[in-house]
């Protein structure tokens, strides 16, 4: 055999020995960790020392990914923009009592995040809240674009008070935390893009995560604007008969099946929220080729539909298969989003106790659930919130973070875990190595 020959035959068997190796090894699914704005100012708002070393420690505990929050509920941002104004003070918690952090530094938030956590090597992604604009508690006590701009105002969600009257949410001083704003309105949208368009443009970013891309989570009497009945009404053909559509006020949840007009007008949320979605992922993926946009969204779907969102796959028999959803309809189940983005993370919130289980309000479950909802349209990282929920609120419990992470890793497609504050406050540093 000409020697030529076999030196290929060689050389091609090599090839196919490297090749087998390296396919035959499983990589490790990726495991999140979020980092909020507010809850760790303290530590990184003024100190990119800080944000450096504890990049390298995040790594260290095993994980492979990183949301950085660079937009809190106040609406303000941490990140070079066009149109979003610089977050120069945000309220985070001092022994036990709400305060406002002020930020001395002008470095580049996100940007020092990217460099940390590349020599780290973390993914770095972006987390952004959505439709919020401000944060109030009591009428002295207000922060953020929506009162610092008042023109902004009409930008706001209207709610329906108990008493059965109409309010803009700036003014609803009764409701403390984010100020949210009017999914349907289009100078919404389009500053919303606008600042996508703005994140999605650093280099070295891998990612953008959108948090609170939704109604107000605590009610479905949230969105009675003028612009929202404009469009709702050219969407059922008609004017309503009746506004607004849940003309008792109070609705948290739905008590009753709901009539034709109500279920038309929890489509037409989910709807609104649909296109935006798909609207951000066009303006992210042409930004800049290769970042992915992913969002985050409760685990708890048999109660999302208050909050206008259905992040569940467009082609999952909700009526079929969720006895909460027994209303819906084929247009309702259109407006599934999972098809659309990047990548999924579920807050599986739930009591320290909950680890085990198949239905919601368990972690284990929450994973199942999540699998089973999205019918492999999007990969999906599941995971606690370590500080807030019963049980965990104490600190003490760094050593049921490794049967968490495994539970959820044998059901999800990677592992989300929040917040990194928790980590610090309990010292959890080594809890997952």
């Amino acid at each position: 055999m000409n020697k030529r020959v076999i030196s290929a035959a060689i050389l091609g068997l090599l090839v196919f020995l490297l090749m087998g190796c390296t396919s035959g090894q499983v990589q490790p699914k990726p495991s999140f960790l979020w980092i909020d704005a507010s809850a760790n100012f303290s530590s990184y708002a003024s100190d990119a020392d800080s944000i450096a070393r504890d990049c390298a420690r995040i790594a260290k505990m095993g994980f492979t990914d990183i949301v950085v929050d660079v937009r809190p509920t106040c609406g303000d941002v941490l990140f070079k923009s066009r149109v979003a104004p610089p977050l120069t003070k945000v309220p985070a918690w001092f022994n036990g009592e709400i305060g406002l952090k002020e930020r001395t530094a002008d470095f580049d938030y996100l940007q020092a995040f990217i460099d940390a956590g590349q020599k780290a090597g973390l993914k770095v992604h972006a987390g952004v809240n959505m439709m919020v604009g401000g944060w109030r508690m009591g009428s002295s006590f207000i922060t953020g674009m929506i009162y610092d701009q008042p023109e902004k105002k009409d930008w706001c969600a209207v709610d329906l008070l108990p008493d059965g009257t109409l309010v803009n949410q700036a003014d609803n001083f009764s409701v403390r935390g984010g100020c949210f704003l009017d999914p349907a309105h289009p100078q919404v949208q389009e500053f919303l893009l606008t600042m996508l368009e703005d994140l999605a443009s650093y280099k070295g970013l891998d990612g953008i995560v959108m948090d609170r891309c939704r109604y107000d989570d605590y009610a479905m009497d949230a969105g009675y604007t003028e612009e929202a009945r404009r469009q709702f009404a050219a969407y059922i053909g008609h004017e309503p008969e009746r506004w607004p559509v849940f003309s008792e006020p109070g609705h948290i949840f739905l008590d009753k099946e709901p009539d034709a007009l109500e279920v038309q007008w929890l489509t037409f949320r989910c709807k609104v929220i649909h296109d935006f979605v798909a609207r951000c992922v066009e303006t992210v993926h042409n930004t800049q080729k290769g970042l992915s946009l992913g969002i985050y969204v409760g685990a708890w779907f048999s109660e999302y539909y208050r909050s206008g969102v259905n992040w569940t796959s467009p082609s999952y028999d909700l009526a079929k298969e969720e006895p909460t959803f027994a209303w819906a309809t084929p247009e309702y189940q259109a407006t599934g989003f999972a098809n659309l983005v990047d990548f999924m993370l579920l807050g599986a919130y739930c009591p320290a106790a909950n680890v085990h289980g198949d239905t919601e309000k368990t972690m284990e479950g929450f994973a199942k659930l999540g699998r089973k909802r999205l019918c492999g349209d999007v990969p999906f990282y599941c995971g606690p919130d370590i500080g807030n929920e019963k049980g965990f609120e104490n600190g003490g419990r760094g050593h049921l973070l490794p049967e968490i992470k495994e539970t959820i890793m044998k059901e999800a497609d990677g592992f989300f875990l929040f917040d990194l504050c928790h980590i610090r406050a309990f010292d959890y540093w080594d809890a997952l190595n």
